[in-house]
């Protein structure tokens, strides 16, 4: 079976500003990189649809839905671009994209739950590990992966999942939105200190949170992972697996301090993989969080995808 990759044009049109780090030219870079190294070949390719509203209340409050929903569409009617928080902004083409991030995130798990795909990458913008039940924060509006995952339980009838976040900041939304439900196991990395200054003490039984000291390398981040994340996933036994799949680990990102390099990056990818082939029947759906600079970001996604599709 192929690897899907999900994306949509409209994940372009979502522009917080000149300068800003989460821009457009993310999704180019990786696309060109794709192109120019024949990964592209082994893909199958899928536009994203617009998420189904019922799906993302599964994840995030309808009070909160209705709040941000409303401001995007008002963006999106009068031209205007507002400001969220100091570093999240919406603008006339955010609604569309973030309902094509969260609706890319859905679809994989479908791909992927189905049999039309043995495991998906979803090479969407804006991120969603910040955003929590109620608020949006961090550049993310919809929590993509936990909108999929509460889709593969309490929709397609799971009954245990594992979320794994090796962004180099904390997913503190992913954890306010499944702390204590004992169907997810959430494993991940980070810096500590960073933004946005939480994750130290998990809100959670079900969590396994790994801060890592600034300028820490790979082979101490992968020592970590051996020693904390994989005896919690192999005792939880998941039967699907999420990736919020962040490369501003990477030692060349500015917006982190830590020392991930394209090698590191794929061996994080296998390690999953191999869980997944043991206890999942291969089942995993990734999805693009951080990865800010664009050369760094469309190398370790080129890795990435090389090996969950097996090339």
């Amino acid at each position: 079976m192929p690897t899907a990759y999900i994306s949509h044009p409209d994940c372009h049109q979502h522009d917080m500003g000149r300068g800003h780090p989460e821009c457009p030219q993310r999704l180019a870079a990786i696309e060109d990189w794709l192109i120019a190294s024949g990964i592209d070949v082994a893909l199958e390719r899928h536009e994203a649809p617009l998420v189904d509203l019922a799906d993302v209340e599964r994840a995030h409050s309808k009070l909160y839905i209705d709040s941000i929903s409303g401001l995007m569409h008002e963006c999106a009617d009068f031209g205007e671009t507002r400001a969220i928080d100091p570093d999240t902004f919406a603008s006339p083409g955010t609604q569309a994209a973030v309902m094509r991030a969260a609706g890319a995130a859905v679809k994989a798990t479908d791909l992927v739950l189905d049999g039309k795909a043995e495991n998906a990458f979803c090479a969407v913008r804006p991120p969603g590990h910040h955003a929590t039940r109620d608020q949006a924060m961090g550049f993310c509006f919809f929590n993509n992966v936990a909108v999929a995952a509460r889709h593969a339980l309490d929709v397609r009838g799971l009954k245990r999942v594992a979320i794994i976040d090796f962004d180099v900041h904390h997913g503190n939304g992913t954890e306010d939105i499944i702390a204590n439900d004992e169907r997810v196991l959430m494993v991940s990395i980070f810096q500590n200190p960073l933004y946005p200054y939480s994750g130290t003490r998990p809100l959670g039984d079900n969590m396994v949170n790994v801060p890592v000291p600034p300028y820490t390398r790979g082979g101490e981040i992968r020592e970590m992972i051996e020693a904390e994340w994989m005896p919690a996933l192999e005792a939880f036994k998941p039967e699907m697996i999420f990736i919020s799949a962040g490369f501003d680990a990477h030692r060349d990102d500015d917006l982190g301090q830590l020392g991930l390099v394209e090698a590191d990056y794929e061996w994080i990818t296998w390690r999953i993989k191999d869980v997944a082939q043991r206890h999942a029947k291969g089942r995993i759906v990734s999805s693009l969080e951080g990865g800010y600079n664009l050369a760094a970001l469309a190398r370790s996604v080129g890795v990435h995808l090389r090996v969950l599709a097996g090339i």
